[in-house]
């Protein structure tokens, strides 16, 4: 970029239980009262692995070995902000602890949904990766212009 600034990359947790998937409730002014994945930046010299597990910790207290997490899906998201994001998502099944708000300052509450029920108010962003990993696609874009598929002869 011309600017000097780079592409953010995120990483999203999606603990799925049987059918369900937890979502966390934001509070403050990014998304508040809208639902959102547990996720984060990944912090400079730190694995997508890692950052996956630090950052489920972090925000809904359970932990995770890496070991169980699968890549699910990764979307190249344009206007999340005043740069690009690539999100990368993972699901874990099996994790140490049960999920609770550990960051009431930006969380108002942590819920488990059916993944065929998941409420209207989803974030855009991690509503991508969520529907991503729901239709098996590995890859998505979200906001880029240049993304339609070319017209077929």
């Amino acid at each position: 970029m011309a600017d000097g600034q780079h592409t953010i990359i995120d990483v999203h947790v999606l603990l799925v239980r049987g059918d369900e998937l937890l979502l966390t409730q934001r509070r403050g002014t990014y998304g508040s009262g809208m639902w959102h994945l547990p996720s984060g930046k990944l912090d400079a010299g730190e694995s997508l692995l890692a950052a996956a597990v630090r950052e489920a910790e972090e925000e809904v207290g359970v932990l995770i070995a890496p070991a169980e997490l699968r890549h699910v899906h990764t979307v190249h998201v344009a206007g999340s902000g005043p740069v690009p994001r690539l999100g990368v998502f993972f699901e874990a099944q099996r994790w140490i602890g049960e999920p609770d708000n550990r960051e009431p300052d930006k969380c108002s509450a942590v819920e488990w949904f059916r993944l065929d029920s998941l409420p209207d108010e989803v974030i855009p962003y991690p509503l991508a990766g969520i529907r991503g990993y729901l239709e098996g696609i590995p890859f998505g874009v979200l906001g880029w212009a240049d993304h339609r598929r070319p017209a077929m002869a």
